[in-house]
């Protein structure tokens, strides 16, 4: 609890204190809060915080502080923070307690999902927040592990109607650590006191009178930072300062003041120095273990004393530093004999049973030598890692492990593993340093062909394109002789490796790495879905589309069955599938895979995968003309990636502009082509030029468009090149190119013959209508409307209503014309296609139709609601509760209780029961 002391404004920040104190008043009043103070070492933020906490009576305080030692080990910095909370454990749902028990080591199970941890603690903490307004503080945020800074911020983006504050200090000016996941929150920046309040400060520490040169001379060098302004000068009397202040110290402020620190500690006696360096090295401010350790390195019970009377330290309920670079000073100054000797009394004195890997970590750190029995027990350790989903804790322990293993071979063996599970946690550039350190162990040809295919995963991972394509052949052909089935993944890799790098050229074709997979091991029977994949591409790409098709479709159809049964096929290969079944012009199958693919990462929490499969739904929703659930998926993706850190998914936000005839959409489309070679994918420069010819056809340029179009047709790309045909026949046609048109004919209706779907054969068969006169083209239009009536693609209907409308007023059929218009422009401004509804309200007036404006409500619920209203709103008409919606879109029921009474007030409903109704028009 806050302490009901009065409380005293610090000096100098008086906007910052203003602003703290609105954070509280807003949780206390169920508005949650979230807000960052960044600034560098010593600028203020931890006093700040102190001040938050000072100022939060009536609250319950939770405090975590990230310490740089324990960066490593997962969830440690959100255990320090919800210990308090765990007694509420058992209110929240089942799913999200699991995996917050699996997480905390309080129970076994499977990897628990990072979303679904931090579920768990967003339900935590809005169960506690409905006895009592929860103030979070947390500092030295940028040392939080990986994991921990993931799941909170997860939780700030995610605060809105519940009564807690979620307030971070993160260093600005260190180069490693959790600090960018906190990016895009408000913040402050706490920079160092004005002149005037640094003097006072100045002069408040220095004894006797202080030279006005010197004065301003150590306030200009210090930047106001009033660490550095009580440190810095501490034990320099005013004779030495009148004299001069010396000359100006190279190191980085943060550097100085921990080598303050530094002198101070030197001065401690031996055994009080030792004590200093025990807590430092255990993070947790555990003051019982902290006197076991005492103990067992014969230190006096006097020295914490000590140690105490200096300020440095604070030896209460829990041991607290003055400051953290109080804690780095006594670390990194310890002569490193004496640190492995307090690891070991660490690691002794730490409960074997309850905190098992935190003394298998001390007991590393304490080591010298070689041990095979303490790296097996760390490689113990990094599977129960594992098994909580600590990444890249379990990369920490193999990498020690690593490190302390005596024989050469299972050295090698680790620094592989290791590197696994590096490349996983995020770190690429590590992972390929651990591989080089297995490569000087001895290897068995097995091994040999894993690490290849490692090594060109993570090329890939890092540059998509050719650059990994002779890396993954060569793995795929090593495989082959020891593990089949990882052989044709590693080949499937290759063809996707070929199909990103497109046209860029030194780079082999796609048909040639077809050519190569031809060679792979034969599948086992039952064939797995991506063997089925593997045939079937490989017969696309070397012997042609009709060859290809029959394969193709029953690979789609597997994978269908796959995504219905949650199988992990379905979600490795969706970035394969969803371009084959584009190739394939298989509405069925987006739909069916991006549907069961959204939902199973919903259900999962799959960090990594969500975001790709909320990209490939939100282009499904393009296509069918549901632009606005399209965005709201899209900024959905967008908000995970930014709690990720992943690099975004442009795709789908382009499309999107390129069919809404967004003003920006050439800027944005241009940039993305000119990116897409210096990334190394080619197949994306082709994909912006089809963007493009379907931008300018909505705005009439239609030169433009075939222009384009011509240039996305340059090369086979992969659910590019079908879809830009159909953009250049219509653009060829409008621009009175007949031979374009024709040539652009001849290669779609082999791919839409090869498809045999409603979409390709409507598509098709408004091509040819296109290129026709009288009859034959009022057949071949009729055709179209029907056929594409039965698919998905609603936005090429649409276009087809168009097309066919301007084909009837050109032949002076003005009834007829207005009725297809009259189609055309409805559905097309329904979806917020504005720059294709443009054309069609132009064909309309040419007609003689008079349009009447739009009434000043139109739109309807469409414009009331935002797009988390809308999405809110739908689960709730499907039956849903308030904790299920909360946890099929990672929000808390408080939050969707919130987000309902609004969608109640905008539609004018009482309940749940008239919502249907009300949504019917969306």
């Amino acid at each position: 609890m806050a302490s009901s002391a009065p409380r005293r404004r610090l000096r100098g920040r008086r906007g910052e204190c203003e602003a703290l104190d609105q954070v509280v008043a807003h949780a206390r009043a169920g508005r949650g809060q979230v807000l960052v103070l960044r600034g560098e070492a010593g600028v203020g933020k931890s006093a700040l915080l102190e001040f938050l906490v000072e100022g939060s009576g009536g609250c319950q305080v939770l405090r975590a502080v990230g310490v740089e030692s324990e960066m490593e080990l997962a969830f440690a910095g959100l255990h320090q923070l919800c210990v308090p909370l765990m007694g509420n454990l058992d209110r929240i749902p089942g799913p999200q307690r699991d995996a917050l028990s699996v997480a905390f080591g309080l129970s076994a199970g499977s990897a628990p999902d990072r979303f679904l941890v931090g579920l768990a603690v967003l339900s935590l903490l809005a169960e506690a927040a409905e006895e009592q307004p929860i103030v979070c503080v947390v500092d030295d945020a940028q040392w939080l592990d990986q994991v921990s800074a993931q799941t909170l911020a997860f939780v700030a983006r995610r605060l809105l109607a519940e009564r807690v504050a979620l307030v971070f200090a993160v260093r600005t000016t260190t180069s490693v650590g959790a600090g960018d996941q906190f990016g895009g929150l408000g913040e402050i920046v706490v920079r160092g006191l004005h002149d005037d309040d640094a003097r006072i400060l100045l002069e408040s520490v220095v004894p006797g009178r202080l030279d006005e040169h010197v004065r301003d001379r150590i306030v200009s060098e210090t930047r106001g930072n009033p660490l550095a302004l009580l440190e810095l000068t501490r034990g320099l009397s005013a004779a030495d300062l009148a004299g001069g202040f010396g000359r100006p110290d190279a190191r980085p402020l943060a550097s100085q003041i921990e080598e303050s620190y530094l002198r101070r500690i030197e001065l401690l006696p031996a055994a009080a120095q030792r004590l200093l360096l025990a807590a430092a090295a255990e993070p947790v401010g555990d003051a019982p273990l902290l006197r076991r350790v005492a103990e067992r390195l014969d230190i006096a019970p006097d020295a914490a004393a000590a140690v105490e009377a200096t300020g440095l330290i604070d030896f209460g309920a829990r041991v607290r530093f003055r400051h953290p670079l109080v804690r780095s000073a006594a670390y990194r100054g310890a002569d490193p004999t004496v640190r492995r000797d307090v690891h070991r009394a660490l690691a002794e004195a730490t409960d074997s049973v309850f905190d098992s890997d935190r003394q298998a970590w001390h007991r590393a750190h304490a080591a010298v030598d070689p041990d095979e029995a303490l790296a097996e027990e760390l490689e113990r350790s990094a599977g129960r890692a594992q098994a909580r989903g600590g990444v890249a804790a379990a990369a920490a322990f193999l990498r020690r492990a690593t490190e302390l293993t005596p024989d050469s071979g299972r050295r090698a063996t680790r620094a592989a593993a290791a590197a696994q599970a590096t490349f996983a946690s995020g770190s690429p550039d590590a992972a390929l340093e651990l591989l080089a350190a297995a490569q000087l162990g001895r290897l068995d040809e097995a091994q040999h062909a894993r690490q290849s295919w490692l090594r060109a995963q993570i090329v890939f991972a890092r540059r998509r394109g050719g650059e990994a394509l002779p890396l993954l052949l060569d793995a795929a052909g090593r495989l082959a002789g020891v593990d089949a089935a990882q052989a044709r993944e590693a080949y499937l890799d290759a063809i996707g490796s070929a199909v990103f790098a497109g046209r860029l050229p030194d780079h082999a074709d796609v048909r040639d790495v077809a050519e190569a997979a031809r060679t792979a091991p034969p599948a086992t029977w039952p064939p797995r879905p991506s063997d089925l994949l593997l045939d079937a591409l490989v017969a696309w790409f070397a012997d042609g589309t009709v060859e290809g098709a029959p394969l193709l479709r029953a690979a789609l159809e597997a994978f269908k069955g796959a995504a219905e049964d949650g199988g992990e096929d379905a979600m490795r290969w969706l970035w394969l599938t969803w371009l084959a079944a584009g190739d394939m012009w298989d509405d069925e199958a987006w739909h069916e895979l991006t549907t069961r693919a959204v939902r199973s990462a919903r259900e999962s929490g799959a960090l990594n995968f969500l975001p790709l499969a909320l990209g490939y739904r939100a282009a499904m929703c393009v296509h069918a003309g549901e632009f606005g659930l399209a965005a709201m998926l899209i900024g959905e993706a967008d908000s995970i990636v930014e709690v990720t850190g992943h690099s975004p998914m442009s795709y789908p936000a382009m499309l999107l502009m390129a069919w809404s005839g967004d003003a920006r959409a050439e800027s944005v489309i241009r940039s993305g082509i000119g990116e897409a070679s210096s990334w190394g994918e080619g197949r994306a420069i082709g994909l912006g030029h089809y963007l493009l010819a379907v931008l300018y056809n909505g705005l009439g340029r239609y030169q433009d468009a075939l222009t384009h179009g011509e240039q996305a047709m340059e090369y086979e790309d992969t659910s590019v090149v079908g879809f830009a045909l159909a953009e250049a026949v219509e653009s060829a046609a409008r621009s009175g190119v007949p031979e374009a048109a024709s040539a652009a004919l001849r290669r779609l209706e082999e791919r839409a013959d090869a498809s045999g779907t409603d979409w390709a054969l409507g598509v098709l068969a408004r091509s040819r209508a296109l290129l026709c006169d009288g009859p034959s083209a009022d057949r071949l239009y009729r055709e179209a409307v029907e056929r594409l009536g039965r698919s998905r693609i609603a936005v090429q209907l649409a276009r087809t209503h168009l097309l066919y409308g301007e084909w009837l007023r050109r032949e002076n059929r003005r009834v007829e014309a207005r009725e297809h218009l009259r189609t055309a422009h409805g559905m097309l401004q329904g979806f917020g296609a504005a720059a294709f509804a443009e054309r069609a309200r132009r064909e309309l007036l040419a007609t003689g139709e008079t349009l009447r404006p739009l009434p000043v409500d139109a739109g309807g619920v469409r414009e009331a609601l935002t797009a988390q209203e809308e999405q809110v709103a739908r689960l709730a008409v499907d039956g849903m509760t308030n904790s299920e919606i909360g946890a099929a879109l990672f929000i808390s029921p408080r939050t969707v209780e919130w987000h309902l009474s609004k969608v109640f007030t905008k539609l004018d409903v009482k309940s749940r029961n008239k919502l249907r109704a009300a949504l019917s028009d969306i």
